[in-house]
């Protein structure tokens, strides 16, 4: 697998990328719930809260991260 040190990738792409993969993370957690329980409401809910809180957790977790020095060269 060659590394993709040559090439520069944009910030739109960035953004698309988040975008869908949260579109695809919010639709999964709507359609296992939905399956486990067969109610649209709860489905939606937990949708809605599981978002919020896993986006807060991956903040956290990457400030975290940027304080962290193990493994940066120079």
């Amino acid at each position: 697998m060659a590394l993709m040190t040559d090439r520069v990738v944009s910030r739109k792409r960035s953004m698309v990328k988040a975008i869908t993969y949260r579109l695809v993370i919010v639709l999964l957690d709507f359609a296992t719930i939905y399956l486990f329980t067969g109610k649209v409401r709860v489905a939606a809910g937990f949708m809605l809260v599981s978002n919020v809180y896993t986006t807060v957790a991956y903040v956290l977790h990457e400030r975290i991260w940027a304080r962290v020095r193990w493994g940066i060269g120079g």
